[in-house]
């Protein structure tokens, strides 16, 4: 069934005496794929199964437990379990990748809600079974999410105990979920059906906590399981092959490798290295300098690796240094504005990226979502409803743009001249040493800890933004640190500035409180600025109390331009593209959906094309 603009078509939701019934979910009610839908539409439903895609991966690991607060997961260990609509958004994204906020059953068949969305029951599948045999039942999705109301992340238990109220096994394959009465509807159905799913008698035998690293996690009921893994070497999980739901419509024509590897290496350039010698198979580009130089080598001129770019279709991570604003130094918009004045992006693109990137001003960059220019309309009236939490000015003025750069020298005189002003007047003052000190005498000293296996052109990102820093007479270090070491300080939110990132938006949610509201503001791993802002916080009511897409977007285009105007981030770059190598024994469908690469989810193994690599000894 195509997919045309305009011809959604509404999901087999049977409304009887007031109960809706449905395959799927989407909170405005509309699916695109019907009842009886035997693939998503960009899959290839014929794709073959087998063979083996590998990967690299930065840093340590010392748990196989996802969910740890503690030390640092194995990569994709997440990608085992499942939930009751979609898979974990582990893969593809979310599912499906062509359309965005729906979802469809996976471990449940289906799912039934009152109009008022004051409850909902899953329906489950009773074939659904762990990898280790043992049936998936209600009582397994009751326990898994008392499981992270105890033990998970502080900030999403208590989001989470505000919401929904109630979590009952009506019986072995049927469980509801009850919600609190005068909140939002958002984000209450897709958060209980999009939680993973963990066998209780698991956890109970073992005495295992979800919070804590261990290296034999919980068995999952996904199309993979964990086969092997070294420490801080290497990880291979494979295809199940008793998996209870390969036959299913959502899954028909996917995970279709026997075998994922992952490589962990100590830094981002001995893993390039080792793709070019074929240790591994497959690379997301996200470096400029190696994707404009770096893949000349013998096996790309014979043939042997592919290089491609393929369209994406999401909004770029909202990526960039981030101010801790729990800092009282920082806590001045005058001295975030001048430090950011000192980011010189045409330079850095020009002289350490070679162009190839564009510069990013919006949390939503590039979709409907967007704010721009000056308010106007429908949303100058959410504004102005708001009250006094909306500053007068930010309804008469443009939205804040990322500042422009001299691109053919690293130190733009008019933005330094311009940020020096700005410091001037929030009593940051020049000595005769040419350090700049408040009137207590404290010297303006900020710390930027990077991570040591990193990249070499994040690095000399940083350290040219602490030179223009230090042209102002701010003291700025640059911090490399090992990966344990840096996600400690992270975590602990122990920095001044940080390169970290945020999540884009498409749509409304209490996932925005989370990372954007001030109420977890204080301890969030969302919100690694400590953002709490009350116009923010309004805005993100206002959206959550919508009912129509239309008035959603309203909604989101003045949460983005509320986000750009308490400038706590200094936006820097985006790719609006795919960048891939890998060696040619993979294939994938002719049309990559918006929101997905899926390389490790609908992408397959050509043997014949394996076999010619490693008839050429291309490959062992």
């Amino acid at each position: 069934m195509g997919l045309a603009i305009g011809a959604l078509v509404a999901g087999a939701a049977l409304a009887e005496e007031g109960l809706i019934k449905s395959h799927g979910y989407s909170f405005f009610g509309e699916l695109s794929y019907p009842a009886d839908y035997t693939h998503f539409n960009y899959v290839n439903p014929d794709a073959p199964k087998g063979g083996e895609i590998s990967l690299a991966a930065s840093g340590t690991f010392d748990s196989m437990n996802p969910f740890t607060r503690k030390g640092r997961a194995g990569a994709l260990s997440w990608m085992v379990y499942e939930s009751l609509l979609g898979d974990m958004p582990a893969t593809s994204g979310g599912l499906p990748a062509d359309v965005y906020g729906e979802a469809y059953g996976l471990l449940a068949e289906s799912l039934e809600y009152d109009e008022g969305k004051t409850f909902v029951i899953f329906n489950m599948r009773p074939e659904a079974r762990f990898s280790d045999g043992t049936p998936v039942t209600a009582h397994d999705v009751v326990f898994s999410h008392n499981l992270f109301l105890e033990q998970g992340l502080k900030s999403y238990a208590d989001a989470v105990k505000r919401r929904i109220t109630g979590a009952e096994a009506l019986s072995d394959h049927r469980v509801k979920f009850t919600f609190a009465d005068g909140i939002s509807r958002r984000s209450l159905i897709d958060q209980v059906g999009g939680t993973p799913v963990f066998p209780r008698a698991w956890y109970e035998e073992t005495g295992a906590r979800l919070d804590e690293p261990r290296l034999d996690a919980a068995p999952g009921s996904g199309p993979y399981m964990l086969e092997s893994y070294d420490v801080n070497r290497r990880i291979i999980y494979k295809r199940n092959p008793d998996y209870w739901g390969a036959d299913l419509p959502i899954n028909k024509g996917r995970h279709n490798f026997d075998r994922i590897r992952l490589e962990y290496f100590a830094d981002a350039g001995a893993a390039f290295e080792a793709f070019k010698a074929g240790e591994y198979t497959f690379r997301a580009e996200t470096n400029s300098k190696q994707w404009a130089t770096g893949y000349d080598f013998p096996a790309v001129d014979n043939g042997w690796v592919t290089t491609n770019i393929l369209p994406d279709g999401t909004p770029p991570s909202p990526s960039g240094i981030i101010f801790n604003l729990g800092k009282e130094t920082l806590q001045d918009v005058r001295v975030r504005e001048a430090i950011t004045l000192g980011y010189n992006s045409e330079w850095t693109n020009e002289s350490l990226q070679f162009g190839l990137f564009k510069q990013r001003h919006s949390f939503s960059q590039g979709t409907p979502a967007e704010a721009k220019g000056v308010p106007e309309g429908a949303e100058l009236a959410l504004l102005q409803s708001l009250g006094d939490v909306v500053p007068p000015e930010m309804l008469t003025t443009p939205v804040v743009m990322a500042h422009t750069s001299d691109p053919a020298r690293l130190t733009d005189r008019r933005n330094l001249r311009r940020a020096m002003k700005l410091l001037d007047e929030a009593g940051w003052t020049v000595g005769e040493d040419g350090m700049r000190r408040n009137a207590a005498g404290m010297l303006l000293s900020l710390e930027l800890p990077i991570n040591s296996s990193g990249s070499a052109t994040l690095s000399a990102v940083v350290e040219n933004f602490a030179k223009n820093l230090q042209a102002m007479g701010i003291e700025a270090k640059v911090e490399k640190l090992d990966p344990s070491t840096y996600t400690n300080r992270d975590r602990d939110r122990d920095y001044d500035l940080i390169f970290d990132s945020y999540a884009a938006f498409l749509g409304s949610g209490t996932g925005l409180m989370q990372r954007y509201g001030s109420r977890e503001a204080a301890f969030s791993l969302f919100n690694p600025a400590g953002l709490a802002s009350p116009m923010v916080d309004a805005i993100i009511e206002a959206s959550l109390n919508t009912t129509s897409r239309e008035d959603e977007l309203v909604a989101l285009r003045a949460l983005d331009r509320a986000l750009r105007f308490e400038r706590f981030m200094i936006p820097t770059w985006y790719n609006g593209a795919h960048w891939v190598a890998y060696w040619d024994m993979f294939e994938h469908p002719e049309e990559i959906p918006p929101y997905a690469l899926g390389s490790l989810d609908f992408w397959w193994y050509n043997a014949e094309k394996a076999e010619a690599l490693k008839a050429a000894g291309a490959l062992r």
